[in-house]
C-alpha cells in the first residue's frame, strides 16, 4: 500500500509551520503615542451633605412664622455658621496635593500638563 502524497502546503499546515513564517500584524495607533497636555475634568466622588439639620431647622421656622427673617434670625446665623465652617474644611481639604483616594484631581492634573506640555517638535 502506498501511502498518499500531499502538497508541500498541507504539510506545512498539519505542523504548524506556516505560523512562524508570518511576520506579527503591524500595529498602527489611531492616535500619537504621546500624552495629551490636559485631562478630562472629572468630578470627585460627591462628599456627604452638611448642614442639613440646620437646613431643615431654618425651613421649618420660616413656616412657622410666614417666612419672616426676623422672627427667624436665629436659626439663619445658626445655617450660615455651619456653611462657612463646612466651607473652610473644604477648601482645607483641597489644599492637599492628593486626595482622599490617594491621587491627583484632574484640575491639578491639568495645572501640572500646562507646566510641563509634551514636546511635539525636535530642534
Amino acid at each position: 500500500m502506498v501511502a498518499s502524497v500531499y502538497p508541500a502546503w498541507v504539510t506545512r499546515w498539519v505542523s504548524g509551520q506556516w505560523r512562524q513564517k508570518r511576520r506579527p500584524p503591524a500595529i498602527r495607533p489611531t492616535r500619537p503615542l504621546v500624552l495629551a497636555n490636559k485631562v478630562a475634568n472629572r468630578r470627585e466622588q460627591a462628599g456627604e451633605a452638611t448642614c442639613i439639620t440646620e437646613m431643615s431647622v431654618m425651613m421649618a421656622c420660616w413656616k412657622q412664622n410666614d417666612f419672616s427673617d426676623t422672627a427667624c434670625a436665629e436659626e439663619i446665623r445658626m445655617f450660615y455658621d455651619c456653611v462657612a465652617k463646612a466651607e473652610k474644611e473644604r477648601k482645607d481639604q483641597s489644599a492637599e496635593t492628593l486626595s482622599p483616594r490617594g491621587s491627583l484631581t484632574s484640575s491639578k492634573v491639568n495645572k501640572l500638563l500646562r507646566r510641563f506640555p509634551q514636546i511635539t517638535h525636535y530642534v
